[in-house]
């Protein structure tokens, strides 16, 4: 398998090209908790954007068929009013310098389309996780594991979320069904969950039942706003739902496994690195 260095504007990707048909993007500069860059969205521009139109313009000219591009909820926006979905049909409305970015190579990939003929399927999927998964999910997990007291035990919010299994089994779907050709889909388990309820099956996966206070909502939102966590407590306690329903009607999708299952391999998965 070929290899090329960083990702950006010049990287050359003749030799991993060579002979491909499809290539599926999901690399992308993300998860930066403590942004060091003196200019964050340019930053992120040099690989989301520019990284990825090179890339897409070069396969365009060695000939690939169609580029799938992993995207982000992010495009769509933050949170959602409880009971009511993201679609691909809403104005995009990325806040931050990590959704601008994919929002614009979006764009750019579309642009491209469109003057060289390549497909473009653009996937944007809400929080991804099974074995392996880092970052507030990992988080979580560890606090579970042990036995941790957290008070998120009164959260009604609605939050969809996709099992890697499931984004996997869709991005293969589109890799050669010809109604995916230079659509959006947004895509999720399917089942939308609570913070506390997912923290109790999550528990369940580990074989540690969640030890959850029920702090009400204004509580914690008043107290992550005086330590300046305003952002963690929207993930917490707000909604981000997402209508995967044009994936179903026009793919014949649907999630291969179910949220527990899913929970259920990520917490194999992590069970299986804490006893190395």
């Amino acid at each position: 398998m070929a290899t090329v260095g960083g990702i950006d504007g010049l990287s050359n990707w003749t030799d991993a090209l060579c002979g491909a048909k499809v290539v599926v993007h999901l690399a992308a500069r993300v998860h930066i908790m403590r942004d060091e860059a003196a200019d964050p969205l340019t930053e992120f521009r040099r690989v989301n954007v520019e990284g990825t139109l090179n890339l897409a313009r070069q396969a365009a000219d060695a000939g690939v068929r169609r580029f799938i591009y992993l995207s982000s909820i992010k495009v769509n926006g933050e949170q959602t009013l409880c009971e009511q979905s993201f679609t691909v049909q809403d104005v995009p409305a990325p806040l931050d310098p990590y959704s601008i970015s994919k929002h614009e190579a979006e764009e750019s990939l579309r642009k491209l389309a469109q003057q060289t003929g390549m497909e473009v399927v653009i996937i944007r999927p809400p929080l991804v996780y099974g074995p392996g998964v880092k970052a507030n999910f990992l988080a979580m997990m560890r606090w579970l594991h042990k036995g941790v007291p957290l008070p998120l035990g009164a959260i009604h919010n609605r939050r969809s979320l996709v099992a890697l299994d499931n984004l996997v089994d869709l991005i293969i779907t589109c890799l050669d069904h010809p109604a995916a050709a230079n659509q959006t889909f947004l895509i999720s388990d399917g089942e939308d969950l609570s913070t506390t309820e997912l923290l109790r099956r999550m528990g369940l996966a580990l074989g540690r039942p969640a030890r959850l206070i029920p702090v009400p909502v204004s509580l914690l939102t008043s107290g992550a706003a005086l330590l300046g966590r305003r952002d963690m407590a929207q993930r917490l306690c707000g909604s981000l739902q997402v209508d995967i329903s044009k994936a179903r009607a026009l793919l014949g999708w649907k999630p291969p496994i179910s949220v527990d299952e899913g929970l259920r391999r990520t917490a194999q998965g992590f069970l299986h690195e804490t006893t190395l």
